[in-house]
């Protein structure tokens, strides 16, 4: 008998992805738990395991293809079963019998039409269902593009999730959307307008034209929700990471014993970790639903990661519980796994904060953009040597000083906190002992 392999879920609010890669051909054997295909979601490149042994009798993907969580990937035959020789196509399944290929109905000798049996009557339907619609409707069949709390909500409140018109990128469906239509309104702004129509490009020269992956996906929807959902401010700072480089510097031997590199972002996600414990509204979330404050009693800091498919920002969990070379090294493999698109969903979850340093690249400093639900995102420019005033010598003497920008969500955090977090992680950059002291 064959078995379908379906494709499961692989992230918390994933519905699809792009098949990057199929693993296996027809006829191969596999093993349960054997990667099947890689696909491409919003976050990452995972394998899809297979849920059983077999036989592979067909594959229903190919390469460039989404696939939809639930949409049967792989079918597989008995194990063992004899497999088709090169060139030769499988043998067709045996003609049902004479009695079964009858239709429910005949007409006999004598012309007249006689009515179907009851069997046959119920059988009928069975053998020629009614098409259903290939769109999501209300019986539930189709998939709808909603996180799992959105899908919970929606049941609490007794709405049909696909009858509710997403607001977000690509039609994603919120919370206040399924709100807005429990009450009776309209789930899109009224007058909304239509995504404005390009221009036919062609007419000036030549163009190309290329889908989008879904990490490019991921970032148009969450870059734009951010954007029209949270009311962002930015404050900048500079930092005299002068010691700070010092000890780098003295340090990086012992790292790399460990096969480490102890980055400028390692030694900053220590001293990040620790001003998020003295400052909790930059660790905290918004829940507008409830009208609460949800602050969290763990340290999970994301670092932005630039890759060949797009930005990632993979979590470091629990990193005030870790020194700095332990920061380092797994720092180290995250942003590797990053750029080998090996990143689990689970990688990508739960942070807190986010780091994202352009030092390395340049620029004198740059607005990054909070990641809901986070509600703070660090931002790191290029350190240079300047000159700065001593007062104990009256001197000016040449420093190298770190450029920095926090931008905060203002609906929880005032700009006075957002001074004086920044200010603190300056100093804690200037005087790192300052982190052993009170961190």
């Amino acid at each position: 008998m064959a078995t379908e392999v379906k494709l499961p879920e692989v992230g918390e609010g994933i519905e699809s992805g792009t098949v990057v890669g199929v693993l296996v051909s027809v006829g191969d054997e596999v093993k349960r738990d054997q990667p099947l295909i890689e696909l491409e979601t919003d976050k990452a490149v995972v394998e899809v395991p297979s849920s059983a042994d077999g036989v592979v009798e067909s594959i229903n993907v190919q390469e460039n293809q989404e696939a939809k969580v639930g949409q049967v990937i792989v079918t597989l035959g008995a194990a063992g079963a004899a497999r088709p020789a090169d060139g030769e196509a499988p043998a067709p399944e045996a003609p049902p019998s004479e009695a079964s290929s009858k239709p429910a109905s005949s007409e006999p000798s004598g012309g007249e039409a006689s009515a179907p049996t009851g069997r046959q009557a119920a059988e009928q339907p069975r053998r020629q269902p009614a098409p259903r619609p290939a769109a999501a409707g209300g019986d539930g069949a189709g998939l709808v593009p909603a996180a799992p709390s959105v899908r919970r909500l929606a049941r609490e409140l007794g709405v049909d999730i696909h009858q509710v018109q997403g607001t977000g990128i690509l039609g994603r469906i919120s919370a206040t959307d399924v709100r807005t239509s429990a009450e009776g309104g309209p789930s899109a702004p009224a007058g909304a307008p239509a995504p404005a129509k390009l221009p036919d490009f062609s007419r000036w020269g030549e163009v190309e034209r290329k889908a989008m992956s879904g990490i490019r996906k991921a970032t148009v929807r969450t870059m734009a929700g951010a954007w029209s959902s949270v009311p962002m401010v930015t404050q900048f700072d500079k930092a005299d990471s002068t010691e700070l480089e010092r000890l780098r510097q003295r340090y990086k031997p012992q790292a790399e014993a460990i096969g480490a590199k102890l980055t400028p972002t390692a030694m900053l996600l220590k001293v990040v970790a620790a001003a998020l414990k003295r400052f909790p509204d930059f660790n905290a979330s918004i829940d507008t639903g409830s009208q609460e404050i949800v602050y969290k009693h763990y340290v999970n800091v994301g670092v932005a990661v630039d890759t060949d498919a797009g930005l990632l920002v993979p979590v470091i969990k629990n990193a005030d519980r870790k020194n700095v070379l332990e920061l380092a090294q797994e720092l180290g493999e995250l942003a590797e796994k990053a750029r080998n698109r090996k990143l689990t969903p689970d990688d990508m979850q739960g942070g807190n904060f986010s780091v994202s340093n352009l030092g390395g690249i340049g620029g004198t400093g740059f607005t990054p953009i909070v990641n809901p639900p986070e509600v703070a995102i660090l931002g790191v420019s290029r350190s240079a040597h300047e000159p700065v005033f001593d007062p104990a010598t009256g001197q000016f003497d040449a420093r190298l000083m770190m450029p920095l920008s926090v931008t905060y969500d203002h609906r929880l955090i005032d700009g006075a906190a957002a001074a004086r977090f920044l200010r603190w992680i300056c100093t804690a950059i200037e005087e790192p002992f300052l982190m052993a002291l009170e961190g």
